[in-house]
């Protein structure tokens, strides 16, 4: 379990395929304190620590995996928000994350207004029910809420405002247009709709 508050950014080290694609992190985390088969999110999908050494971290990544995530997300130099899971005690500061991806979406346009960036993303029908103004969403890892929702022809289109803040924290301060990113719609709304899917049929 997460909060969608990241708390560093790693760097892909290597990748190398040995039937699942293994893939090293190099991360600022005392890594003394991380046991193997530790949880860690990266850039919002719930990984396995298999492996590990001073400044950097090592994870087994499946071919559904790959097949579900953003693409040319594991490759070599890729940046990633990392958070540890959540601890008891901990402080809640986003919302409840559980590192699974259910979809992704597409940066259409990303826009500066003051100090902070208007960043818009397109993603298809499968997330058109779950993106809800003022709702929240994780983006790549990354807690935030939901400015504005269109629906499209081709799905939905929400629109971020992205703080100075959250883009110095985050992989955020180098989004682009056109760049895929990992979506996990918000484990309410998840629960809601199978509800409303099942209202009537009892």
């Amino acid at each position: 379990m997460f909060t969608g508050i990241v708390t560093d950014i790693g760097t892909i080290d290597t990748v190398r395929a040995q039937g699942d694609l293994r893939v090293r992190v190099s991360t600022v985390y005392d890594t003394a304190t991380i046991d193997l088969g530790a949880s860690i999110a990266c850039s919002g999908v719930c990984l396995t620590v298999v492996d590990k050494g001073a400044g950097w971290v090592a994870f087994d990544v499946s071919g559904e995996t790959v097949s579900r995530t953003a693409r040319d997300m594991w490759s070599d130099g890729r940046r990633l928000n990392l958070e540890r899971a959540l601890r008891l005690g901990d402080e809640l500061g986003g919302h409840i994350v559980t590192g699974h991806v259910d979809g992704i979406g597409t940066v259409a346009s990303v826009t500066v207004e003051g100090g902070s960036h208007h960043v818009v993303i397109a993603a298809g029908h499968e997330m058109a029910p779950y993106v809800a103004p003022k709702g929240s969403i994780t983006v790549d890892g990354v807690s935030l809420t939901v400015n504005a929702v269109e629906d499209t022809p081709e799905g939905v289109r929400f629109h971020l405002n992205i703080i100075p803040h959250t883009a110095d924290v985050t992989t955020f301060n180098t989004i682009a247009p056109g760049q895929q990113v990992n979506l996990e719609i918000d484990v309410l709304a998840r629960y809601l709709q199978r509800m409303e899917s099942l209202r009537g049929k009892s």
